[in-house]
C-alpha cells in the first residue's frame, strides 16, 4: 500500500491507500490460517500489508479497475492500521482501499488532542476528497463506527454504504445518563491501573484469540502510558458529547439510522462498553442487517477475519447489483 500525509493544524495523518488491478498472474494475496495456534504469536502485524505493498508496486504497472469500490478502514480507540491487515490483504485485489491512523494514533502523532467526533470526519472527508475517492463504503470498528455515523451525518449522500464493526449507535435514546457521564470521567480509571497490566486487560477484552490479543498489545506497545490514558479518555470524552448532540432526535430527523445501506457486524463474546447489547437493540428498533460473528470479540475482524471478509464481500456485492 502506498504510503501518504495529510497535514493539519493540529498534526499530520498518515494514511495508505492501494488501487484494485486487473492482473494476469493472480497475485492476490491469500489469507493465510487463521487458527489460533502459538505460531499466531510471532505474526508480524506489517507483514500482511508489506507482502500486500510489494505485490501491489508490480501490479501498479497494470490496469486499474475503475469500477472497483473503495472500502474505507477505520480503526477504533487507540489501535492503528494494523487491525485490518487481514482484510487489506485479502481484498488487495478485488478492491480499492483506505485506511488511516487516526488523528493521534499510530504514526499520525503528535496530535494535539482538541479535536471533535465531527472534526474527525470533517478531517476524513478532506482526504477522501483529495484522493478523488468517491462513493466508499466505510467500514467502521468500534471507535471507527462512530466516526462513520458522524461522516454520514455531516455529509449525506457521500458514502455508499456503511459497515458496523462491534460499534454501536451514535445516538442519545440508546444510552442512560450514567453511561454518558462515565465516559467523560475515565483517565482516573485507567492512571490506576499498572501499565503491563493494563495493556494486557485491554488486549485480552478486545479480542478472544491469540493473534488478536498479540495483535493488541503490540499497538499498544508504541505508546507510554501517559499517552495512552489521554487518548482514551479523550476518546471517550469527544463519544460522550457527539452522543449529547443528538439530544434533539426526531421521528423525521432520527439518530442512529443511517442514510445508506448499513451493515452491522458483532462479535458474539464481544464484552467490550456492553457493546453487543447496544448493537442488539440498534437491530431491532431500526430494522438493519446484522451478523453476529460466532466465537469472537469486540475486534471480531481479527478473530474471525474469514467471516468477516465473506460479510464484507456479500455486502458489497449486494450494493453493486
Amino acid at each position: 500500500m502506498e504510503k501518504r500525509l495529510h497535514k493539519t493544524d493540529l498534526g499530520t495523518i498518515t494514511y495508505w491507500i492501494s488501487y484494485a488491478s486487473d492482473t494476469e498472474a493472480g497475485v492476490a494475496v491469500q489469507e493465510d490460517s487463521c487458527a489460533d495456534t502459538a505460531e499466531e504469536l510471532t505474526f508480524e502485524p506489517d507483514a500482511a500489508a508489506s507482502v500486500t505493498s510489494a505485490r501491489l508496486n508490480q501490479s501498479m504497472h497494470k490496469m486499474r479497475i475503475p469500477e472497483a469500490p473503495w472500502l474505507v478502514f477505520l480503526p477504533g480507540l487507540s489501535a492503528d492500521h494494523r487491525l485490518f491487515n487481514r482484510q487489506l490483504s485479502y481484498f488487495a485485489e478485488t478492491m480499492n482501499c483506505f485506511v488511516w491512523d487516526p488523528p493521534a494514533h499510530g504514526k499520525s502523532r503528535p496530535f494535539k488532542l482538541s479535536f471533535s467526533m465531527d472534526d474527525l470526519a470533517s478531517m476524513l472527508h478532506e482526504i477522501l476528497l483529495a484522493e478523488q475517492i468517491v462513493n466508499p463504503i466505510l467500514i467502521g470498528q468500534s471507535m471507527g463506527g462512530y466516526v462513520s455515523q458522524a461522516f454520514l451525518s455531516l455529509f449525506p449522500g457521500y458514502a455508499k454504504g456503511f459497515i458496523s464493526i462491534d460499534s454501536a449507535p451514535l445516538a442519545r435514546s440508546y444510552y442512560r445518563a450514567w453511561e454518558i457521564a462515565t465516559l467523560k470521567h475515565t483517565k482516573t480509571m485507567y492512571r490506576s491501573i499498572p501499565w503491563p497490566m493494563l495493556q494486557r486487560m485491554t488486549a485480552k477484552g478486545c479480542s478472544t484469540t491469540l493473534y488478536g490479543q498479540s495483535l493488541m498489545r503490540k499497538i499498544l506497545g508504541q505508546y507510554q502510558k501517559q499517552e495512552f490514558c489521554n487518548l482514551v479518555s479523550h476518546g471517550y470524552k469527544i463519544l460522550a458529547e457527539a452522543i449529547e448532540k443528538t439530544e434533539g432526535e426526531t421521528s423525521s430527523n432520527p439518530f442512529g439510522r443511517p442514510n445508506c445501506p448499513t451493515l452491522l457486524l458483532w462479535g458474539e463474546n464481544d464484552q467490550a462498553a456492553m457493546a453487543k447489547k447496544f448493537n442488539q437493540k440498534w437491530a431491532l428498533e431500526t430494522g438493519l442487517s446484522f451478523v453476529e460473528i460466532p466465537h469472537a470479540g469486540h475486534n471480531s475482524n481479527t478473530d474471525a477475519p474469514n467471516e468477516v471478509n465473506r460479510d464484507i464481500e456479500i455486502f458489497v456485492a449486494e450494493l453493486n447489483r
